[in-house]
């Protein structure tokens, strides 16, 4: 397969693992469950998934939720702490295998944490155990030739993060005032200031 042949058939199979997202039940009762967070989203994923779990946390802040990235790893020095009662947690784990990630759904209970979210693809996630409400992202088949890196699944992992965060910020009525204040610099902090279009 050449070069232009390659791209094409990554971008087709991304695509294709986002367009086969099956939008359940689940997908309304996250929303649910971080609307009625009297705390902190807090999210946490390790390797790939941990980037997506870390953009998620940012997409929140930005669009008037309190949410924090918990690094699993860091979280086993001491980071746990920044977990309080009322705070609810979302993992990501294509796998729901990744020990670090566990481990942490494990012990934030003893801090407080009521609810957890689980987005994972593989049928025996153990992720699917320890979580109260659980993303399904689908079986997925990865774009690298390899069939190793990360590429579709977390496609699809970045793509539900987005539709949740959007959902929960559209439910909250955020308006481009308060996207503004949290944007006081750069282009979408100009744009959200000078267009008060709805």
């Amino acid at each position: 397969m050449d070069i232009k042949e390659r791209i094409e058939s990554v971008l087709k199979a991304e695509a294709n693992a986002i367009n086969s997202i099956e939008v359940t039940e689940e997908f309304v009762k996250a929303v649910s469950v971080m609307q009625g967070c009297t705390g902190k989203i807090i999210t946490t994923g390790i390797g790939k998934a941990g980037h997506i779990a870390n953009k998620f946390a940012a997409t929140l802040c930005s669009t008037a939720s309190q949410a924090q990235f918990l690094h699993p790893a860091e979280a086993a020095h001491g980071d746990l702490g920044a977990v309080s009662p009322g705070d609810i947690l979302i993992a990501f784990s294509t796998s729901g295998k990744s020990r670090e990630v566990i481990e942490i759904l494990e012990l934030s209970r003893h801090l407080g944490i009521e609810t957890v979210i689980g987005i994972t693809s593989h049928p025996d996630s153990e992720l699917r155990k320890y979580s109260d409400v659980v993303i399904d992202m689908g079986e997925i088949e990865e774009a690298c030739p390899l069939g190793l890196t990360p590429t579709s699944s977390m496609a699809v992992m970045l793509a539900i993060s987005d539709a949740l965060a959007l959902a929960l910020m559209e439910q909250n009525k955020v308006s481009r005032e308060d996207y503004g204040l949290r944007h006081h610099g750069g282009y979408l902090g100009r744009a959200a200031r000078l267009d008060n279009s709805p």
